[in-house]
């Protein structure tokens, strides 16, 4: 009898075990009520979260097979020390004097289809110098490319490859109706990370005098852009290119450049059939219209080009377009500065007639004029002329020596500028010659005076200066 109830404890006991090992082990995460065990954290997202989440998923699965990765392979030329130049060198450690040594680079950027035949954009500093380019798809294939076209001046490049599939391919939007603020989305490979996706805005427009290229009109965005998303594709939110993809400031975050799509779209044509891009040539030289040069011509606004000098047998020229003239507009488009002006003729093909507006004098005067060409523009040095020194706004002046007078030269030279005085921060500086004070010709020391003496009273003063070939405005105020 004494047994059984230490049978029955144990029975009992390896019952429990079996239970409770049959009992399912709690879970390791909880997961959605999406996916039916539990409930998300938000229930209820906005509906326009959601749809611009479906925009960009949307736009990235009918974009990116558009946007390629281009690696290449380029030579370049070693800069020897001069200890390895020298004689001593070769004598001692068999040196290679005269034989160049080279090293091969290899390099990523971006890129982007543009039509079923195979070309596509890029930036000319992806490409340039490149010995073979290797042009990898979205489907993983590879393929050889070549350059069909490229120019330095806007840093645009046209590769071709040859598929034997039609290829997916971008489609290009209107970069002249973007606003700030708008959506902007950027696809490329930065860093080799292929077909990255990065979204920012639009953060400005017209960006200009960076120093990344002749012709700038940068679109600036906060939309992630790394080494490697050169040449890739800057998008709106319906998915059209508007922009490429080109710089970045190394010492900022969220500040990238695209050149504007439009560029691009003026340049293709000559780009894929001469493989270059020809230019419209005025003949001027200009500077900026700042709000003192602006005062100093009498011209109530800070817009336009100031013509500085007029090269003798140029379109400009033949025009009647003349020094210290102020283009107002250009083939009927308001001037807004230089680098305005600058795209807008290089883009005006020669020969073309077009009208140009010019303020001078206190008046509006409307010219024509026909297009030359930059490719075979021959800058001619322009000229100039006479008498005892003389010290107005920290400036000393002189007659020029008779060798520049009889080579037609006209005006008094600086032959000193006082530290710290108005010309001396205006950035005046020995040597200058002075044409002109507020558009009157100075011949000799007595017009420089007289002139002097007349700006004194009108409290602005506008000198023309000759510095080596270039000629120069300087504005300044006197009271």
């Amino acid at each position: 009898m004494m047994k059984r109830p230490w049978l029955f404890l144990l029975v009992f006991a390896i019952l429990t075990v079996i239970v409770a090992c049959e009992k399912k082990a709690p879970p390791f995460f909880s997961e959605s009520a999406r996916r039916g065990t539990a409930e998300a954290p938000v229930k209820e997202v906005p509906k326009d979260v959601l749809a611009t989440q479906q925009a960009f998923t949307e736009l990235a699965k009918k974009v990116t097979p558009a946007v390629v990765n281009i690696s290449t392979i380029s030579k370049k030329k070693i800069i020897e020390p001069f200890f390895e130049s020298s004689p001593l060198f070769e004598d001692f450690f068999g040196g290679r004097r005269g034989r160049p040594q080279y090293r091969r680079e290899k390099s990523l950027g971006s890129g982007f289809i543009i039509n079923k035949e195979g070309y596509l954009l890029t930036n000319d500093h992806v490409v340039r110098d490149a010995e073979s380019i290797q042009v990898k798809l979205s489907n993983e294939k590879v393929y050889k490319g070549k350059v069909v076209g490229a120019d330095p001046k806007t840093d645009i490049a046209v590769v071709k490859i040859n598929a034997s599939e039609d290829l997916p391919f971008a489609v290009l939007g209107d970069s002249d109706k973007l606003l700030v603020g708008q959506w902007a989305i950027a696809i490329g490979n930065p860093f080799g990370l292929d077909r990255t996706f990065t979204v920012g805005v639009i953060s400005a427009t017209g960006r200009s005098n960076m120093g990344i290229e002749t012709y700038e009109d940068f679109i600036q965005t906060d939309a992630s852009i790394n080494p490697g998303n050169s040449g890739g594709p800057l998008l709106n939110i319906y998915g059209e290119v508007i922009g490429i993809n080109t710089a970045i400031v190394a010492a900022g975050q969220g500040i990238g450049f695209a050149i504007p799509i439009n560029m691009a779209k003026h340049e293709l044509p000559q780009l894929i059939q001469k493989g270059h891009v020809a230019r419209g040539w005025l003949g001027v030289s200009i500077q900026p219209v700042t709000q003192e040069i602006a005062r100093s011509f009498g011209y109530n606004k800070s817009k336009g080009a100031l013509v500085s000098d007029v090269i003798g047998g140029s379109p400009a020229a033949e025009a009647g377009i003349r020094q210290g003239d102020i283009i107002t507009r250009f083939a009927g488009n308001e001037v807004k500065d230089v680098q305005h002006l600058q795209r807008m003729a290089a883009e005006t093909p020669a020969g073309k007639s077009v009208e140009v507006e010019v303020f001078r004098k206190g008046k509006l005067v409307k010219l024509s004029l026909t297009m030359g060409s930059a490719e075979r523009a021959q800058p001619k040095p322009t000229k100039q002329r006479e008498m005892e020194p003389s010290n107005w706004m920290g400036l000393t002046v002189d007659a020029l020596p008779p060798s520049m007078q009889t080579q037609g030269v006209s005006g008094v030279v600086v032959t000193d500028v006082e530290a710290g005085s108005i010309a001396d921060e205006g950035g005046l500086q020995q040597g200058d010659i002075i044409v002109s004070i507020n558009q009157r010709p100075i011949a000799s020391l007595t017009d420089f005076k007289k002139a002097a003496r007349e700006a004194e009273k009108t409290g602005s003063v506008a000198l023309l200066v000759k510095r080596g070939d270039a000629s120069i405005y300087f504005a300044f105020r006197v009271k």
